[in-house]
């Protein structure tokens, strides 16, 4: 039996399908960036709309549906991390060559093998504040904390980087 959609009335709101073909990109590019995997973003975007459907009502009644969809997905994020997960990558002897980029692409590039070694909070903060550019205010109501530990969270990720970049490139040098 198919599921049914329904518009939520006198709110001028989108149906759950038009919403979800609409930002499917966005959700997924965010999906992506916080677990640096195609597979898991996937299934990120994918729990997180399950999510969305279920309280699809409250969703396209919010001030900003987008917001909402946000929360439940960096908070299926946050939940969803175990310390000892098992991975559907498979390792291999060569990278996979890539196309010649801009000196921009190549230095997003280099800093990813950084970012996805920090902790899964630090993480979001760096991907919702750089990448999808929000306030320290939009990234707390995304993640449920208070503004100052966003603040928190940004400048330990940052510290980390600058560690981490530091010692990368004068081993390098």
């Amino acid at each position: 039996m198919p599921l049914r959609t329904r518009a939520v009335p006198d709110t001028g709101a989108a149906t759950y399908e038009e919403y979800v073909g609409a930002r499917w990109t966005a959700l997924y590019r965010t999906a992506y960036l916080l677990t640096t995997n195609h597979a898991d973003a996937e299934d990120l975007a994918q729990a997180a709309l399950v999510k969305t459907y279920l309280s699809w009502s409250k969703v396209a009644a919010a001030a900003s549906p987008d917001a909402y969809v946000r929360r439940i997905l960096t908070n299926e994020f946050l939940s969803s991390r175990r310390p000892l997960r098992v991975t559907r990558e498979q390792l291999v002897d060569q990278p996979p060559e890539v196309g010649i980029g801009t000196p921009e692409t190549h230095e997003r590039l280099a800093l990813w093998p950084h970012i996805s070694a920090l902790p899964p909070k630090q993480r979001a903060v760096i991907v919702l504040r750089y990448y999808e550019d929000l306030s320290e205010q939009q990234i707390a109501d995304a993640l449920g904390c208070s503004p100052g530990t966003v603040k928190s969270n940004a400048s330990a990720a940052l510290r980390s980087l600058r560690a981490r970049i530091g010692t990368t490139e004068g081993a390098s040098s």
